[in-house]
């Protein structure tokens, strides 16, 4: 099941030519996960960093760029979780502006017990939704 949220490039993304500096899809990155653990998980960051006191840090990051995004471009994240293990998921994520591929991306996230500092396996409430959006 795929995820999509969008993101419009705004002044703070990009660099004095107008194109987003690269650091910046790291950012709307992590804001696509935010929104996908709130709105497909059931599980929002708030309850789960300050409640629970559970993360998700990546532990692995590819990126390919194929093209340039500016000022006032809309951006489709596209997110599929591609494998889910005891503690860790991987995600690929397809960034398209009008259709157009931007980045493919590839992370690793993993269960984390902030006090701990330590992976944990996915919680019960949460495995069966992270599963439940395994690509087909």
């Amino acid at each position: 099941m795929t995820f999509h949220t969008q993101t419009v490039v705004r002044f703070a993304h990009v660099d004095p030519a107008g194109i987003v500096f690269y650091p910046r899809y790291f950012e709307m990155l992590n804001a696509a996960v935010e929104d996908m653990f709130g709105e497909q998980i059931g599980v929002d960051f708030a309850t789960m960093h300050l409640d629970r006191r559970i993360g998700v840090p990546t532990v692995n990051l590819s990126v390919d760029f194929h093209a340039a995004s500016r000022l006032g471009d809309l951006l489709d994240f596209a997110i599929e979780v591609e494998k889910v293990g005891g503690s860790s998921a991987t995600l690929n994520v397809a960034v398209t502006c009008a259709g157009a591929p931007r980045l493919s991306i590839r992370v690793v996230l993993v269960c984390m017990d902030l006090a701990a500092g330590k992976s944990i396996p996915w919680p019960d409430d949460m495995r069966p939704a992270v599963t439940a959006t395994l690509a087909a």
